[in-house]
C-alpha cells in the first residue's frame, strides 16, 4: 500500500512501527491457562503444590495439609499483635477443629502472581470458599467467603529430616 501524500520519513516510521509490533507480539510471555502467572516449569510446579493444598482442603485432609506445612510455620494474620499468630501447633489445633465442624468444602483459587524474595516464594491469589458448617446444636448451614490471600513457600531445610530436601513447604498463609 502506497501513501502518495506521505513523506518518506512517515513511511519509514510506519514500517518501523509495524516491525516492532510484529516482533513484540512474537516475544510476548505466555501465562499458565486461567491464571495471570507466567508459564514456566518452576511456576507450574509451584501452582501444582498449591493445587495439592486446595484438594486437601476440599477433602478436609488435615494430615496432608500439615505435611505440606513447615515445622517453622508462622502466620501473623497480617496484624501487629501476636495474640492471633498461628504457629505449626496452633495450625494443627485449628485444622482439627475445622475438620470436625465443616463437613463439606468447595475451594476455588484464581492465581494472580508468583514472586520470589530471597529463598521464599510468594503466591498471591483470590479464593472463593463455600462450606457447610455444623453448629453446636447440630444444625447445618452454608457459608461463603471470598478474599485475597498469600501463601509463602520455602524449600525444605536440609536439616529437616521429616521432609524431602528441596520439597516446597508452606511457612505461612494456610
Amino acid at each position: 500500500m502506497t501513501m502518495p501524500y506521505a513523506t518518506a520519513s512517515m513511511r519509514a516510521l510506519s514500517a518501523l512501527g509495524l516491525t516492532l509490533l510484529a516482533l513484540g507480539s512474537g516475544c510476548a510471555t505466555s501465562t499458565i491457562p486461567n491464571t495471570t502467572v507466567q508459564d514456566t516449569a518452576e511456576n507450574r510446579d509451584i501452582l501444582n503444590f498449591i493445587e495439592e493444598y486446595r484438594h486437601a482442603v476440599e477433602r478436609r485432609d488435615v494430615g496432608k495439609i500439615l505435611a505440606m506445612a513447615s515445622p517453622r510455620y508462622l502466620d501473623d494474620n497480617g496484624t501487629p499483635p501476636g495474640d492471633d499468630d498461628i504457629d505449626f501447633d496452633r495450625l494443627r489445633e485449628k485444622l482439627l477443629r475445622w475438620a470436625d465442624s465443616v463437613p463439606d468444602v468447595r475451594y476455588e483459587i484464581h492465581y494472580r502472581h508468583v514472586t520470589r524474595r530471597g529463598g521464599r516464594i510468594l503466591v498471591d491469589y483470590r479464593y472463593t470458599a463455600s462450606y457447610r458448617l455444623t453448629s453446636p446444636d447440630g444444625e447445618d448451614h452454608w457459608s461463603r467467603r471470598m478474599s485475597d490471600n498469600r501463601i509463602v513457600l520455602q524449600p525444605a531445610d536440609p536439616d529437616d529430616r521429616s521432609h524431602e530436601v528441596g520439597r516446597l513447604l508452606a511457612i505461612s498463609g494456610f
